[in-house]
């Protein structure tokens, strides 16, 4: 199941408004993101998202790509389960164009070039904000620029000493159990937070098609996990440890039961863990120097070599990442209007493994990129070039791929007048094959491109502010073009099959958010709202009656997110509908069509501060309609399911 994780200690915070001290509830949370989204220049001249304080606890949520979903041009893949994995795709560029950072650092995963997201919480995220393109601020690392779409993971920086419990007991055997202790003590700040989740995940399913109907319950689907990490926090110095450890099934798709042949009894194990260092410094007024640094281990294990495994290749394997990361920052800003900027990143992964005929594969990844801002009278313009330099090694005698350098620019303006925006941009990015890609067994192709990504973007955005009302609405229209994807494909009948450069799409589409927000006396209102139509199709082959011009795989034409959160003082309820029309999901058969789907969760909270405790009671029901839609063939996702949680904090 998708375990909803809310965390409602909320009286551990405040928020700097200049108002008399009250004990923080829901209506404070609610005007600090009003401030905050508002005041970021950034968010003119980029095209950017965001969900932070009350809009993002008040989601029946439980990881990040939970939150993602509400996003306009955001497709999410889930194989189903509490367990399943979950990725991110923008504007239908895939999830290896989509950068994750925590903190400014990025996440990052050389083997596959995927982030499962499912692995964070949103317990300790202050906001979540997506970016097409990149974000622009003054000073950023070259790792920022290199990426078709960016997902920055703010954590919270406590302003008080807390400590918080929570208990929940949800839907298919599911427990979880979470504390976090915060601090603020002599200019130094930061938490610690942890989890432990257990859930069998056997959720009753019925599958049914025009040629078949079954009706079972979910098997392999269960999951039990750790998770623990801490920040640290001091004027421009930030830290951040992690370790997440997981034991959980891989439940194979759905098909017809005439026996008990068909259960998946893949098993996975994973443990993964990463520190992380960032420190920034502005001297003489025009300087500002940022150092990020970074070091990750992953480990993954993954077995189906069990007996009564009949419709799976057996195999135990495991790998092991372990990845550096470094950069540094520089930016200089003569005038306040104007800023110049140049940064360089290194990065070195080693990738081991056990498969039959794998060698262990070294990777170098060197980016460095020159950047200039301006701001004057209203107009906005930023430009940047960034060249990337990948070299891999390794002890095979076939040897490594060529080494890979690339120079890639990007351009963006916009003019600003009254609360009204209009903005445009173009870049031009690739990403590099993967050591899968190149190096898997029998499989990867060292002679592989890179995958290049252009893009147009034109929108405009307004702002509208009063004392109570405060609201906003954007809309972009967008080009994007995929050149060399990189695609599995058959070469020697249907039993071998390899890596290959095949492909050209091209895709145009409308993305469009509203957020409002309304408070009087102590009731609050909020609405959010994303829509995205899009046209993506397959220009490869003209000759090609059959795909040419054919839409690309699980790449919904329309799309639609609502968010309503109405607040009376410590009591708050939420209810979010999303909507995803159909999509096609093989190539082999155009006919093959994901039916369409609605989704309704609703939640309702309450909190009740005694002196300096607070008690909190929180219910959610998920899929209302029980509605057991497909986001992957032939993997259902969990039906109408409930979730009660306790919170205790002091």
């Amino acid at each position: 199941m998708l375990l909803c994780m809310s965390v409602w200690h909320v009286k551990a915070q405040e928020v700097g408004t200049g108002q008399k001290p009250v004990s923080l509830d829901s209506i404070q949370h609610l005007q600090e993101v009003t401030i905050t989204t508002s005041a970021q220049p950034s968010r003119t001249i980029a095209t950017s998202q965001n969900l932070q304080g009350t809009e993002l606890q008040a989601l029946s949520t439980t990881s990040v790509a939970d939150a993602l979903k509400y996003f306009a041009g955001v497709q999410i893949k889930d194989y189903g389960g509490l367990g399943g994995l979950k990725t991110v795709n923008v504007r239908s560029l895939g999830a290896q164009h989509v950068g994750i950072y925590v903190d400014g650092i990025r996440i990052t995963n050389a083997q596959n070039g995927t982030v499962d997201l499912g692995k964070f919480s949103l317990s300790t995220m202050e906001s979540v904000s997506l970016y097409n393109a990149n974000k622009l601020d003054n000073c950023q690392s070259a790792s920022e620029y290199a990426s078709g779409a960016t997902v920055y993971l703010r954590t919270r920086r406590p302003t008080t000493d807390s400590l918080s419990v929570q208990l929940r007991r949800a839907s298919f055997s599911t427990w979880m159990a979470k504390a976090n202790a915060q601090f603020n003590k002599k200019g130094w700040s930061g938490f610690v937070d942890g989890e432990w989740t257990d859930s069998r995940g056997d959720y009753p399913f019925r599958y049914h098609t025009e040629y078949e109907d079954t009706v079972g319950r979910r098997a392999n689907s269960d999951i039990r996990y750790g998770r623990i990490e801490g920040t640290l926090f001091k004027d421009g110095f930030s830290s951040h440890i992690y370790y997440y450890d997981s034991e959980r099934g891989c439940p194979g798709g759905i098909v017809r039961r005439l026996s008990d042949k068909y259960v998946n009894v893949g098993r996975e194990w994973d443990r993964d863990f990463f520190v992380q260092a960032s420190y920034q410094k502005v001297f003489l007024e025009h300087h500002h120097v940022k150092v990020n640094a970074k070091y990750s281990d992953e480990y993954l294990r993954y077995c189906t070599d069990y007996p009564e495994n009949q419709n799976t290749a057996r195999v135990d394997n495991h790998y092991h990442q372990q990845d550096g990361y470094g950069a540094l920052c520089y930016a200089f800003m003569p005038w306040t209007w104007i800023s110049f900027s140049a940064s360089c990143d290194v990065r070195y992964s080693k990738l081991e493994a056990d498969l039959k005929r794998f060698d262990d594969v070294f990777r170098l990844d060197q980016k460095q990129v020159v950047a200039v801002q301006a701001n004057w009278k209203g107009v906005q313009a930023a430009a940047s070039l960034l060249h990337q330099h990948y070299q891999d090694s390794t002890f095979a005698h076939v040897g490594a791929a060529d080494p890979l350098d690339r120079w890639t620019p990007a351009i963006s303006t916009a003019y600003t007048v009254g609360g009204l925006t209009f903005r445009a941009w173009y870049k031009t990015i690739f990403r590099a094959p993967t050591l899968n890609d190149l190096y898997y067994t029998q499989v990867g192709n060292r002679n592989l491109k890179p995958e290049y990504t252009k893009q147009l973007n034109l929108g405009t955005e307004y702002h509208f502010d009063t004392d109570r009302l405060n609201a906003s609405l954007q809309a972009d229209v967008y080009q994007n073009r995929i050149e060399n994807r990189i695609v599995c494909l058959p070469l020697k009948g249907t039993y071998t099959w390899s890596m290959m450069n095949y492909g050209q799409t091209f895709c145009r589409g409308l993305n469009a958010t509203l957020k409002g927000h309304y408070r009087t006396g102590d009731w609050y209102f909020s609405l959010l709202n994303s829509l995205t139509w899009q046209h993506d199709v397959d220009r490869t082959d003209p000759d090609d009656e059959d795909m040419y011009n054919k839409p690309i795989c699980y790449s919904p034409a329309f799309s639609t997110g609502v968010t309503a959160i109405c607040g009376w003082r410590s009591l708050q309820f939420t209810t979010s509908y999303l909507y995803v029309g159909e999509r096609m999901w093989s190539k082999a058969d155009p006919e093959d069509i994901l039916e369409p789907y609605h989704n309704i969760d609703m939640k309702l909270s309450y909190i009740h501060d005694i002196k300096k405790t607070s008690l909190g009671l929180c219910l959610e029901v998920c899929d209302v309609l029980d509605i057991q839609y497909e986001l992957i063939p032939r993997y259902p996702m969990p039906g109408r399911n409930y979730k009660l949680t306790l919170s205790f904090g002091i």
